[in-house]
């Protein structure tokens, strides 16, 4: 008999007898089981993946509970059962499809299916420490960087903040803290958000919307829905950009608590209820009794960095709405945007050499986020392609053929950008790094094959550039294809950079 999942939403809650599959060893799903052993449940883990690392974290849960860890492709066909027995819950990890077998079965049987973060939130509520409010954040593009300047901004005021989810630290580890937090700052994906069912945000924002992990979700329209169940539930402010027409139709559909209210945001002069831009100044015109007639200043563009790309100003702008939901003052807002950790891998300039700069934007893993990127600089030599996650590239190309001065291509999946390039930008000279085996199954080291890929690209780029060029490394795509991810996608760049130029990485930085 199925356990009454609904009584399940404090720590304290009745865990005991509880029978779960978590689907996924990485940190999310080592978290999510060694909660629930905490707790009491009875608990088997499933991954495909038997690497040494993985084989640590399996010996870890058995010692501390776990009821069987199962490591292996053939352990992810069949949901298992436990102690003899249909699981009550599977909680899944972000990246697993709907479509997965183990997924698709516990469907046909109607067992529950929980994110790590639907899980985090049914136990949030633990006596004798604070309960904290959770300020969640998603979009396409720019969700590290706002979860980054909401977490800075809270504290500069004073309150006990982190910024976790999807931006490396799992909630769950977060809401296990002995001491306790005041306010969450919560990056959330789609996938997180597929199976997530309950939470309740004090405010909420989905920053923009465009094709993404279409491959993934099964179409477009899938994926915006699962974007959109942020919004659910919001108490206090469900913030929309409203240079976005689709963030707004979010929250027009969306149920959220009685009282909440619709706040936009944009990087032009705001209308009522709205952050923007009034010449050089970042003001609030939602949170302020005088909004009808006035507007606080909050920053100006100088303190977001010179010059402050237009991405850059709205993830500020959203950031600045969810915390003065909060009811953080504007001076902490200035001191948070001022002060916070801008990061590798987004539009970090790596060199400047012979009139020409050298950009790494290895974060831009989709077309959206190649766009913003694009728009900052008039002419580029673009190094672009990797794994294209199913999305088109055409309009990313109409928009910027103009100023491209040539394109390298790198990555295995590149026939839907070249097609894009042959058709909107015949004229732009396109070369292409030719590393590895492209229709090729066998393992590789990535890598020596992302630093081979990258010296080829950098070569290719340099003989293109002109002075007063821009080399963009930008991918529009994922990276997995040649490299172990992103940030070692833009690691390889810069140092192929300072290889070629003869520079010295520590002496670039200073």
């Amino acid at each position: 008999m199925s356990r009454d999942l609904s009584v399940l939403t404090r720590w304290e809650s009745d865990w005991r007898e509880l029978r779960v599959v978590v689907a996924g060893l990485g940190l999310s799903g080592f978290a999510a089981a060694d909660t629930l052993i905490e707790l009491g449940a009875t608990v088997v883990v499933v991954d495909g993946t038997r690497s040494e690392e993985y084989l640590r974290r399996a010996e870890t849960l058995k010692i501390v509970g776990a009821h069987d860890v199962r490591l292996g492709a053939e352990h992810t066909q069949t949901l298992p059962d436990v102690v003899g027995e249909r699981p009550d819950v599977l909680v899944v990890s972000p990246g697993w499809r709907p479509t997965q077998a183990l997924l698709a079965q516990a469907a046909q049987e109607n067992i529950a299916i929980w994110s790590e973060i639907e899980l985090a939130w049914r136990v949030r509520e633990r006596e004798g420490r604070p309960t904290a409010q959770w300020l969640c954040i998603t979009g396409t593009n720019g969700k590290t960087t706002t979860v980054t300047m909401t977490a800075e901004i809270l504290r500069r005021a004073g309150l006990r903040a982190v910024a976790c989810g999807n931006v490396g630290t799992p909630v769950l580890d977060v809401v296990r803290d002995p001491i306790g937090f005041d306010v969450l700052a919560v990056e959330l994906s789609s996938f997180q958000l597929e199976f997530t069912h309950s939470i309740e945000p004090l405010a909420s924002v989905v920053l923009n919307l465009a094709e993404d992990h279409v491959d993934w979700h099964g179409s477009f329209e899938a994926y915006a829905a699962a974007k959109a169940k942020i919004y659910e539930r919001t108490h206090v402010a469900a913030i929309f950009n409203a240079q976005d027409q689709a963030t707004l139709a979010m929250v027009e559909d969306a149920d959220v608590t009685e009282g909440c209210r619709a706040i936009g945001f944009t990087t032009g002069v705001p209308g009522l209820s709205m952050l923007g831009v009034v010449e050089d100044l970042l003001v609030d015109r939602a949170f302020i009794e005088e909004r009808k007639t006035s507007a606080a200043e909050l920053a100006s563009l100088a303190d977001l960095g010179d010059p402050a790309p237009h991405h850059t100003v709205a993830n500020a702008l959203a950031a600045a709405a969810l915390t003065r939901a909060v009811g953080v003052p504007s001076a902490a807002v200035r001191e948070g945007l001022t002060q916070y950790d801008r990061g590798e891998h987004r539009i970090q300039v790596v060199a400047q050499r012979d009139g020409v700069t050298w950009i790494n934007d290895s974060k831009a893993t989709n077309p959206h986020a190649a766009d913003a990127s694009l728009s900052a600089f008039p002419h580029v030599v673009w190094i672009a392609g990797g794994l294209a996650k199913g999305v088109e590239y055409d309009e990313l190309v109409k928009r910027h053929a103009h100023h491209l001065r040539s394109v390298v291509l790198i990555g295995t999946d590149d026939e839907a950008l070249s097609g894009a390039l042959s058709r909107h930008a015949p004229d732009v000279p396109v070369l292409t790094t030719r590393v590895g085996d492209h229709g090729s199954s066998e393992p590789v080291d990535k890598q020596l094959l992302g630093a081979e890929v990258m010296a080829q690209a950098v070569a290719a780029a340099a003989a293109a550039a002109q002075a007063g060029d821009t080399v963009l490394m930008a991918p529009a795509s994922a990276s997995m294809d040649q490299f172990v991810s992103y940030a070692h996608r833009g690691t390889a760049f810069a140092e192929a950079v300072l290889a070629r130029l003869g520079l010295d990485a520590e002496a670039e930085q200073d």
